[in-house]
């Protein structure tokens, strides 16, 4: 491995920490590096905080040895006022004359002008170390800037003959009971993990009136999302634990006056447009760069069938039911497959035109 990826491989590992932290901004992180030793390194730790380059630099103990210093950054640096200064402009006034960057800002506000304000300054700018991961790293705000949508995450679990559940209407209350959890306690802590990472959690309304979930996180430390549900008609109980006050709740319905009486923002559907897209087209205008979406058959197939998602986290458990709702059918590439408790997790990615 070259001294470049080396660093870098380092800046990607700093920027992971602030995974759930600094969303609708990128995760970035950054190294100093002086005659192949790293003299200050920072990550972008909160949103509206310093940036990583700031943290990086402001950590470097001998200031005199940045003009003879290398900056390392997972993404291109910004050149625009925003919450804080353009990071360009301190690395010009600083004399740093080598920057590595890993990716380009796809933020139109950005996008190339930090890298061709530091370049026209006479910086030495190499790009592209890491690339594929750096991306991957940012892929819900790449996501959001390039498709003008949030990242979509499927999750689900199902038996090992394919069941989401028990069909409420053919099942007795004790089958349903005794069958409402499929996974194991591990994938169960594990999804609580992925709501404190992701900025918004989606359900459908069977959902909510076969389950009344909370939708927070409980066995995991972290943020809860803001909760989101899909009832066009308005079928949910209003008394449902969604309600409760307290964590940012949305639904979207064409029956907005049924919950005027809930704790809840509510979105007023149209019919002129996909039920999808206008929820996806919503949570973007509200810089959601991310949905993890729990919901049911119905409410995953509606994401699958338009084409409006971008990862599957399924669980697969060990049990049989013999009959249920069945899960949908996902046609896509399986990247990852690893046990974790008595389930296994498959990760699919959807591999778009």
């Amino acid at each position: 491995m070259s001294a470049h990826h080396l660093f870098m491989q380092r800046a990607l590992e700093l920027a992971q920490n602030g995974h759930g932290q600094v969303a609708p901004n990128p995760m970035v992180g950054c190294v100093v590096v002086h005659n192949n030793e790293i003299i200050g390194e920072g990550w972008h730790k909160v949103y509206g905080g310093a940036h990583a380059e700031v943290n990086a630099i402001t950590s470097v103990t001998d200031k005199s040895l940045l003009a003879q210093s290398v900056l390392y950054v997972t993404l291109e640096p910004c050149n625009h006022f925003g919450k804080t200064p353009p990071c360009t402009s301190l690395i010009l006034d600083l004399g740093i004359k080598q920057v590595v960057v890993a990716s380009s800002d796809p933020n139109p506000l950005v996008s190339g002008r930090g890298i061709a304000r530091l370049q026209g300054a006479g910086v030495n700018v190499e790009t592209g170390i890491l690339k594929s991961a750096a991306d991957e790293l940012n892929k819900r705000f790449f996501t959001f800037h390039q498709q003008q949508r949030p990242f979509v995450l499927l999750k689900y679990a199902q038996t090992a003959d394919s069941y989401l559940g028990l069909d409420v209407q053919n099942s007795t209350q004790e089958e349903f009971v005794a069958h409402k959890q499929i996974s194991g306690n591990a994938a169960q802590r594990l999804t609580h993990r992925w709501r404190s990472e992701e900025q918004a959690v989606l359900v459908g309304a069977n959902t909510v009136i076969n389950d009344n979930p909370q939708l927070n996180v409980r066995h995991w430390q972290g943020k809860n999302p803001v909760r989101v549900l899909i009832d066009a008609k308005g079928r949910v109980p209003l008394t449902a634990k969604l309600f409760d006050g307290l964590t940012r709740t949305i639904v979207f319905t064409l029956n907005a006056p049924y919950f005027k009486s809930v704790s809840a923002e509510v979105v007023k559907l149209t019919t002129q447009e996909p039920v999808i897209k206008q929820v996806l087209y919503y949570l973007y205008a509200q810089h959601f760069l991310s949905v993890l979406v729990e919901g049911g058959a119905a409410t995953l197939s509606a994401f699958i069938d338009a084409g409006m998602w971008d990862e599957a986290r399924i669980f697969t458990s060990p049990k049989h039911y013999g009959k249920g709702i069945k899960a949908p059918g996902i046609d896509a590439e399986k990247t990852i497959e690893i046990a974790v408790g008595d389930d296994s997790l498959s990760i699919l990615k959807h591999q778009q035109a």
